[in-house]
Formats: structure tokens, C-alpha cells, sequence
């Protein structure tokens, strides 16, 4: 008998009354675009796999031959036995394309936020009190790697208000860090990074950019936003479980500070290495995405075409302007009722509520990727109506 089986079936009953309850319901995609729940073939708006590589023969094909060579999995942590040469390969093509010194892998785009900011937050290690400067929609994961030191939130995006706390909170001690990201994950917009860079020069601060949503699909050939301002972001972290199609994540910086954090990050130096199958696949997706030019240029057309058309039903697409375009209905109900309705006519658009989103904006989170069709694109806006808050 669970002990706190008392405690846990008021709190989720009170969540199924709030509309706030979870659950995992199984599928089976075949594309980015189509999959199977519930015995149902459902056009996908709900996917991160935003250039269809998840299914791309050539990660397949990798992943397979990696895994006969090498193993099913690595058999230890990257500081043991779990390092082979092929990673380390990896990494370095990595670098190359984001144009860094250097690359280190992780397991999960989470696993690296909360890993790689306690690391780079030590008082011991910088000399003095980190002052943590947080856009207020910033992931959780960042947050969570913030965790023990007080955060100062800036209203989003808004970078006057940023820069009044840099110089409300200077110090002859103080050490500040601005964390963003590039896109944000559930309104799509973007950060002006030559801004932040600005700021942060002027203010001696410390920059660190979460590309998760931007890696495959914006920037030079793809490799994300921060191409834009070469050299001049301290650390960029990104993934490969979303445009890239399969697994993982990475950080982008220094050679010094990859080095520290081989060194001194919990979540690596304790975490058994990535097996070798999902390297093979993040080195396909490497080969490919600086060529896919065209899908990327279909799916922000895809894009651009859904948010005219939430603008003329009179619903906010949250400042989108990338390939995620949320549509704001309002309360958690409302949202759920708008994502049933869509699967009843075929399509499958998730409802995003709070804690995710800030209570009043529940949303359907739309994701386009390069696998949709324009036919696939017209069932959907015919539907845009009918969800209208």
C-alpha cells in the first residue's frame, strides 16, 4: 500500500476539476505530420520534429550501423569508458557548424539547463554573487538549473526593463548571467539577440541562449539564431530531440568552459554517456539540416499562412513568428474543448494549460513542420472558426 495514496488522490481529483489533469495517451507516428492514436490516422500539429528526420532513412540508417558497431548502449559515463571516438567526433563537427571552439553533448535538453547552471553559478568558481538576470517565460529547465539562487525577472522580451535591472542590481561583487532563449517554446516569438549582446557587453554579463526551438530551422544553414551574432554569446545550448530529429542536447562555447564543465557539471560527469545509435542519428542530422534550405522555407510559409488566419478569427497567435504558432483561447476548458473538437474532424492540436502557460492563456500550441501539405494546412484553417474563443 503506498503511504501518500491519501494524500495524492485529492490533489488529482482537484486537478481534474481545475481541467488541469494530465494523461499519456499512446501513438504511433509515421511521419511528423500523420499519426495514429486511438485507432484514429490523424493529421499532427503537436510534433517538435519540425524537419520530418525523426523518420529520415538516412538517421535510420546511422543509428542502425552505430549500434551493430558498436553497441546497444555505451556502458558508462563519458568520464569512464563511455567517451568513444566517434563522440567526440560528433562534437566537433557540432562546433564547427555553430562556429565555436567547442561542443559537449548531454542527454536531454533539461538534463543540460539543470546540470550546466549550478556549474556556472558557483560563487567559488566566479569570484563573487551571481545575479541571475531571467526573461519571465524562459523554460522550466532553466529555472530548475537556477534553483537556490534568487532569480531577477525581467518582463519578456522587454529589454529596457532588462537594462534597468542590470544597473539597479550592479555591484563590485556581483557577477551577472542573462538567460533567454532564442524562440520561446509556447508563444513562437523570438529574443533580439545583437540586443542582448549589446546589453551584455556594456554590462559585463554573462549570456546564455537556449536554441532548442530554434536549432534545425532558423539562423545560417539552420544552426540556429545565435549564427547571427558570431562569437559574441557566452554559451548556447540546444537539442537534436526536435528539428534534428532524435535525441539529446548540447552546449556550444568555449574551449575553457567546455573543459570546466567536463569537469565540474553533475549532470555529465554522473550521467552514463548516450548510447551509440542516437550518436550515428545526431551525425546524419548534422549532415543534413545546413542543406534544407527549402523545407525550412516551407514550413515558416506554413507558418505565416495559419497566424493571417487566427488574425482575421480574432485570435492572438501570442507574437508568433517561427514555425510555432500558438492559438490563445483562454481558459483551460475552452482549450481542451477546441482540441477535441479538431481531433473529431482529424487533426490533432494539444492543449497547452497552466503550470505550462500562465492561467487565462491555455492555448492550442500549432507546430508546422516541412511534412505538412497545403491540403493539410487548408483542413485546418477551415477549422480556425470554429475554435474561436
Amino acid at each position: 500500500m503506498a503511504r501518500l495514496d491519501d494524500r495524492l488522490v485529492p490533489y488529482l481529483q482537484e486537478l481534474k476539476r481545475r481541467g488541469g489533469y494530465r494523461t499519456m495517451t499512446p501513438g504511433a507516428p509515421e511521419s511528423a505530420a500523420r499519426i495514429t492514436r486511438g485507432g484514429r490516422r490523424l493529421v499532427n500539429f503537436s510534433s517538435n520534429d519540425y524537419l520530418d528526420l525523426a523518420h529520415h532513412p538516412e538517421l535510420i540508417q546511422r543509428a542502425v550501423e552505430w549500434t551493430e558497431r558498436w553497441g546497444a548502449g555505451s556502458g558508462a559515463s563519458r568520464l569512464v569508458t563511455g567517451t568513444l571516438d566517434i563522440y567526440q567526433a560528433v562534437e566537433e563537427k557540432l562546433a564547427r557548424l555553430k562556429g565555436t571552439e567547442a561542443a559537449l553533448i548531454f542527454n536531454s535538453g533539461y538534463q543540460a539547463n539543470a546540470a550546466v547552471l549550478p556549474a556556472l553559478l558557483d560563487k567559488g568558481m566566479i569570484g563573487g554573487e551571481p545575479r541571475i538576470f531571467t526573461d519571465r517565460l524562459i523554460h522550466a529547465s532553466l529555472h530548475h538549473g537556477c534553483r537556490g539562487t534568487r532569480q531577477i525577472r525581467f518582463r519578456h522580451n522587454d529589454l529596457d526593463h532588462l537594462d534597468s535591472l542590470l544597473k539597479k542590481h550592479s555591484g563590485p561583487r556581483s557577477r551577472p548571467f542573462i538567460i533567454t532563449e532564442s524562440v520561446f517554446s509556447m508563444d513562437g516569438d523570438r529574443a533580439d539577440l545583437a540586443a542582448l549582446c549589446d546589453l551584455a557587453d556594456r554590462h559585463g554579463a554573462f549570456l546564455y541562449v537556449d536554441e532548442a526551438h530554434a536549432t534545425g530551422v532558423l539562423g545560417p544553414k539552420g544552426m540556429g539564431l545565435s549564427g547571427h551574432v558570431p562569437g559574441r554569446i557566452d554559451l548556447v545550448m540546444g537539442t537534436f530531440s526536435k528539428a534534428l530529429g532524435c535525441f539529446g542536447a548540447y552546449i556550444a562555447c568555449s574551449a575553457p568552459m567546455r573543459d570546466y564543465l567536463v569537469n565540474r557539471s553533475a549532470g555529465f560527469i554522473y550521467s552514463t554517456a548516450l548510447p551509440p545509435g542516437v550518436m550515428g542519428a545526431m551525425d546524419a542530422a548534422l549532415d543534413l539540416v545546413p542543406g534544407m534550405d527549402a523545407e525550412r522555407a516551407r514550413l515558416h510559409a506554413h507558418a505565416d499562412t495559419l497566424r493571417r488566419a487566427l488574425e482575421r478569427a480574432g485570435i492572438s497567435a501570442g507574437g508568433s513568428s517561427t514555425q510555432i504558432v500558438p492559438a490563445v483561447i483562454g481558459s483551460a476548458d475552452a482549450a481542451l474543448a477546441a482540441s477535441r473538437l479538431l481531433e473529431e474532424h482529424g487533426i490533432l492540436g494539444v492543449a497547452i494549460r497552466p503550470p505550462t502557460v500562465a492561467e487565462g492563456t491555455s492555448r492550442l500550441r500549432f507546430a508546422m513542420t516541412s511534412a505538412h501539405t497545403d491540403e493539410d494546412i487548408q483542413a485546418l484553417l477551415a477549422l480556425i472558426p470554429e475554435i474561436a474563443p
